[in-house]
């Protein structure tokens, strides 16, 4: 036999051997369990001040190995989930949170102010610049920030984009800030129509939501210090009921115990993200048991 004959059938054997392996493998069906896992959808509520709660608890589903799919954030907590999607693990928003002077972040509105205290502007740049100016698509995690629409109430669900921007939106306490606009829009807090977004969380395909709700209302017996404490805590008033409702929807809630403190109290930064880390602590089996469970159903 020459060469070449020798050689066409080596390749002929070899060619066969591997369909023949090939075949059954085509040929059997995937497990139902086997085309994907859960998708973990963490969702972080407003709260102002206690917003720094969820720094800890990121920090305590980390401890337990847990990161989501997909992060949807409110108010406090779209600032949050804004680094945390960007990467930033929660000992580095930590690091941050404490070094952060208020002036850095809150720019008062200088003369007259009709429309707000707060224009925002030094809340967008330093999230910007914290993120090094990247997009909301760029980040390592799918993230949404909830916003509301203004004048017609309607919920805005921002996931592209301009990155500082949507947190300003999502954060612009009414009477507080002056409305964020862009391209023509303005934009209000979310919390005014979804405080906690587990149902934006469902639209974006999570299997398993977990909230996160550190708003509520103040200390009783604890009176304002002036026109800007008492507009947050009048919104944390009015978003009661719809946190409720909305937490409720969720596959597992994570209330860290901050109650006792003032929504207002910027200067807790620590006590809150202590809270937050001991509920998620508390918690990180209860959510692993439960991505466990819906695996196995889907198997």
């Amino acid at each position: 036999m020459s060469h070449d004959a020798m050689s066409a059938r080596r390749r002929a054997l070899v060619l066969g051997g591997l369909a023949a392996v090939a075949a059954p493998l085509a040929a059997a069906p995937l497990e139902r369990g086997a085309l994907r896992k859960p998708r973990l959808a963490v969702v972080l509520g407003g709260g102002s001040a206690r917003g720094f709660a969820h720094i800890g608890v990121v920090k305590g589903l980390e401890a337990h190995g847990i990161r989501p799919d997909l992060i949807v954030g409110c108010s406090a907590g779209s600032l949050v989930g804004a680094f945390w999607a960007a990467g930033f693990s929660g000992d580095r928003m930590e690091e941050l949170a404490l070094r952060v002077r208020d002036s850095e972040i809150i720019d008062v509105v200088q003369g007259h102010a009709p429309r707000g205290m707060v224009t925002g502007q030094s809340l967008q740049n330093f999230v910007n610049q914290a993120l090094r100016g990247r997009s909301i698509e760029s980040f390592s995690t799918p993230f949404a920030a909830v916003a509301t629409r203004y004048p017609t109430g309607d919920l805005a669900v921002l996931r592209s984009g301009d990155a500082g921007f949507a947190v300003r939106a999502s954060c612009s306490i009414p009477g507080v800030f002056v409305p964020a606009a862009q391209g023509g829009q303005e934009y209000l807090d979310g919390g005014l129509v979804s405080p906690v977004p587990v149902r934006t969380a469902r639209q974006m395909g999570a299997d398993v939501v977990v909230a996160v709700d550190v708003g509520g209302a103040d200390p009783a017996g604890e009176q304002a210090g002036g026109l800007f404490e008492l507009l947050q805590r009048s919104f944390e008033i009015m978003s009661q009921a719809l946190r409720t409702n909305e937490v409720a929807t969720a596959d597992i809630a994570i209330r860290p115990d901050v109650g006792r403190i003032s929504s207002t109290d910027f200067a807790s930064r620590k006590v809150f993200i202590a809270a937050g880390f001991l509920a998620a602590q508390r918690l990180g089996p209860v959510i692993l048991e439960r991505l466990a469970t819906v695996a196995r159903r889907r198997g």
